[in-house]
């Protein structure tokens, strides 16, 4: 028998070790980051808009980004379903909390819990994201911003009035020009007038009736009538079903959705025949003649206020007022059909909206808009919102003396302009092309001789961009060397100041 004593064992197979499991980098669905050019041209817009804001003596304010669910009130259909509609967390007490909807519900919550201390009427403005737990798609998402300005604690026309004013105000002052921006202006109190005459109490039916008119400038007078009926069909073959009312509840509707005149004076009166009659109707009349006479005493252009019957809002909570900024800007859409871009904001008179807090009735009026959809409707009527801040690069060729840049750029800086060291390890040809890939319109360059000469060579990115497109070789080029100087270091900002303001000339 052989002796296997000195025999060793097969060694164990090692394992390969496991790759790293690499993670897909991607946003979430209704989610998206936005890049500079885009954080600059909202921040100049809500900065505008707010200035006006301010001047008409409203405040600012911030509330959290979670409210507990109750106080969201109509937006959550049922305690069963708490994050319908809204992105909801149960916390470790038990209640339901909610990012904001929208800013009206903080508002109305943070005035109830603060009624006694408010110098009241409450003026007050915010702007921050809000949150909607909805199915995303082309241009709807979750989360996006919102700027919004309220008046809590009057009934006066003349706050709704304001409300109307301010929003115009802000639009143009954005950048929009005075033709571009009207304001159309309802008042629930003639629809529910109207509703009433034609006797249609069923809230189900009241609800669609209200959906349907607010798609009137979208489907036209014979989509809507369709959807005051058995319903329509759309172009992708779906049903709606419609409010099922009778011919003559449609003719009384349709009468007075499509009362619009072309002066608000010849609107009023042709309201009058379809309401006057009718104590909440006449009501709503009333509070449209003192806005009327406020918007005639002001001085402002028939065209710059509209009374127009068939903006109702689509929201449930509006009492009164209700209105829309609507912007008469044409644009293309995906088949390059020219449209209007149409509504960027809206808002009304909510009086109902803090009982839910205090028991009874708190008049209120307010008026918001989207940021982006704003951005999006300057930048379509070819308004440029912000500039991009001026940048001057500092270029670092010896890492020993890193410290002489940092004392430029502090330097440039002082005198307000943008000013970024480059703290890479690349050469100079690397930061160049940084710099260039940072749109910097100038860099500075210290080398050892600029350092014992006390001088800066400055160089021209931009006129280099533009100058670009005209030279045409290499060696012309290199022989012009455009835009680039030397001077003394105690010169470089002078000499920025000089060479931004010539590259905006």
């Amino acid at each position: 028998m052989a002796d296997t004593s000195t025999q060793t064992p097969n060694p164990p197979k090692q394992k390969k070790a496991k790759k790293p499991l690499k993670i897909k980098a991607r946003a979430p669905r209704g989610f998206v980051d936005k890049t500079a050019p885009t954080v600059r041209a909202e921040q100049g817009l809500i900065q505008a808009v707010t200035a006006i804001y301010g001047q008409h003596g409203f405040e600012p304010l911030e509330t959290s980004a979670f409210e507990y669910a109750d106080a969201l009130g109509k937006f959550l259909p049922d305690d069963d379903r708490p994050n319908a509609g809204v992105f909801a967390l149960q916390d470790d007490d038990e209640q339901w909390m909610a990012l904001r909807y929208d800013h009206t519900a903080p508002l109305a919550r943070y005035a109830a819990e603060n009624w006694q201390h408010l110098a009241k009427p409450y003026r007050r403005y915010a702007a921050g994201p809000v949150w909607r737990n909805e199915k995303p798609g082309p241009g709807r998402f979750r989360e996006f911003w919102q700027c919004d300005a309220d008046i809590v604690g009057s009934d006066n026309p003349a706050a709704d009035a304001e409300i109307c004013l301010i929003a115009r105000k802000g639009l143009t002052a954005a950048g929009l020009s005075d033709e571009q921006v009207s304001i159309k202006i309802n008042n629930r109190k003639l629809l529910n007038a109207t509703l009433d005459m034609a006797e249609v109490s069923d809230p189900t039916q009241k609800l669609i009736v209200l959906r349907a008119l607010d798609k009137l400038d979208r489907l036209g007078l014979e989509g809507v009538t369709a959807l005051l009926g058995d319903g329509r069909k759309d172009e992708s073959g779906d049903f709606t079903t419609g409010a099922k009312l009778t011919p003559k509840q449609i003719e009384t509707v349709l009468a007075f959705s499509t009362a619009g005149r072309e002066t608000r004076a010849d609107t009023l009166t042709a309201l009058e025949g379809v309401v006057g009659g009718h104590a909440e109707g006449a009501a709503g009349l009333a509070e449209l003649r003192a806005m009327d006479a406020l918007f005639t005493a002001l001085g402002h252009p028939p065209g710059a206020f509209v009374f127009d019957p068939g903006i109702v809002r689509g929201l449930e909570y509006y009492t009164g007022v209700v209105f829309e900024a609507e912007l008469n800007i044409q644009v293309q859409d995906e088949k390059g059909r020219p449209v209007q871009f149409g509504a960027v904001g809206g808002g009304g008179r909510y009086d109902d909206l803090m009982t839910r807090f205090t028991g009874q009735p708190v008049p209120a009026t307010g008026f918001s808009f989207g940021v982006s959809r704003l951005v999006s409707a300057l930048q379509a009527a070819g308004q440029t919102i912000e500039a991009p801040a001026p940048l001057v690069m500092v270029l670092v060729l010896d890492a020993e003396h890193t410290d002489h840049s940092f004392l430029l750029a502090e330097r440039v800086r002082q005198a307000g302009i943008s000013t970024e060291v480059y703290v890479g390890t690349s050469g100079m040809k690397a930061q160049m092309k940084h710099a260039d890939r940072r749109n910097a319109f100038a860099a500075v360059i210290v080398g050892e001789d600029e350092r014992q000469d006390s001088t800066v060579t400055i160089k021209n990115l931009e006129l280099g961009r533009q100058l670009a497109q005209r030279i045409d070789s290499r060696e012309k080029w290199a022989e012009e060397r455009p835009g680039q100087v030397t001077v003394p270091a105690d010169d470089m900002v002078k000499t920025l100041q000089e060479m931004w303001d010539g590259n905006q000339a």
